[in-house]
């Protein structure tokens, strides 16, 4: 059996194992948070080098994407650099593809017309494939990453836009401690503190990162449809008690959880039996047809799982 194990700098009570079957490969799979505490998940990678075969990194991403554009977290390269022996992933080389398909999913597999749909996408950055794919379809895309990770009430909406001024601001940014643009820790269970309710009331589709949509999230989100991953049945709930009326995870459901996109990075490179930087992304793309992997979507109030 393989060993995957996610490290997190999110929350201890989300954590998670399950054992699952790809392409006759048994996995034993775990999510082990650390609660933001970055030393603790440095320690625990150290730990766990070599001795699985392969790490995903949670709750942290340590390469951000804009267009061409490739910007190193300071934070990220320190849990990177962290293993020496296994394989070790943030999950942002799967979202580039994975995360396109969940799109193109909504529009031929759900008949979701998206041209001229109003979306907010909180954060682009750590979801540029998803953000460009949505932009491709036709969506109305509001990019958020200024709204919310600095405060700024600075609508984007223009991919062009964004990257300039990702260009611009982010080669600094990546400097700052991670937890000035990302809650980690008890931070992802306090309750959401509304921010800029206008954007998320206007917007028919939320997308993005859950623990960044729901820091900030309004009271009601009736009729909207949440396009995320990593939630648990307790976040389902809260989504449900908000009226939101479709959610989408990216990633499937495994014993009952949608484990974030490291989590099945970890797996597929621990099938590849590549390095990280030994992948390219036809790789990930042949695996995710012979799995046949599809987006979990569970239409709330009534619940109901298809």
């Amino acid at each position: 059996m393989k060993s995957v194990v996610s490290v997190s700098l999110g929350s201890s009570s989300r954590d998670h194992r399950a054992e699952a079957t790809l392409l006759g490969e048994r996995f034993d799979i775990s999510r082990v948070g650390t609660d933001g505490k970055l030393d603790v998940a440095i320690g625990m990678v150290h730990e766990l080098d070599g001795k699985v075969d392969a790490i995903g990194l949670g709750g942290i991403d340590v390469y951000l994407y804009a267009g061409r554009h490739r910007y190193a977290l300071r934070d990220g390269l320190r849990l990177l650099e962290a293993a020496k022996i296994t394989p070790i992933v943030d999950g942002s080389g799967l979202k580039n593809t994975l995360e396109r398909e969940a799109v193109r999913f909504m529009q031929d597999d759900l008949s979701m017309d998206l041209h001229g749909k109003h979306v907010l996408m909180v954060s682009a950055l750590d979801r540029f494939g998803m953000a460009q794919a949505l932009v491709d379809a036709g969506a109305d895309v509001l990019f958020g990453d200024f709204i919310f990770a600095l405060d700024k009430d600075m609508p984007v909406r223009g991919l062009h836009e964004f990257e300039a001024l990702a260009e611009k601001y982010l080669p600094d940014a990546c400097k700052l401690p991670f937890q000035f643009f990302y809650p980690t820790g008890k931070k992802q269970e306090k309750p959401p503190e509304p921010k800029y309710p206008r954007y998320y009331e206007e917007a028919e589709i939320i997308a993005g990162d859950f623990h960044f949509m729901r820091q900030f999230m309004p009271e009601r989100l009736d009729g909207k449809i949440v396009l995320t991953n990593t939630v648990t049945e307790r976040d389902v709930d809260e989504l449900a008690a908000r009226g939101v009326k479709t959610l989408i995870t990216t990633t499937p459901e495994l014993a009952g959880r949608s484990f974030g996109t490291n989590v099945l990075e970890a797996a597929l490179l621990a099938l590849l039996g590549k390095k990280w930087s030994d992948v390219v992304p036809a790789d990930y793309e042949r695996l995710l047809r012979e799995l046949a992997l599809r987006p979990r979507v569970v239409e709330l109030g009534p619940r109901r799982v298809r």
